[in-house]
């Protein structure tokens, strides 16, 4: 469903990953199975580290 994560040291934007987010889980009602809970985790993680990456970049 999802690419490789990029090789150590290169984050994807935001933004992309945050699109990703919104495709696998479109409504809070709708329940995740466990390997797409476990996807998410793994993209909210990749996500904050994206986003913090853009900050220092920004700064």
């Amino acid at each position: 469903m999802s690419p490789t994560p990029p090789a150590s040291g290169q984050l994807r934007p935001a933004a992309e990953i945050n699109e990703e987010i919104r495709l696998l889980w479109p409504h809070p009602a709708v329940r995740l199975s466990t390997e797409q809970r476990a996807r998410y985790e793994l993209l909210v993680v990749e996500w904050a580290a994206a986003v913090r990456g853009e900050i220092v970049t920004a700064a």
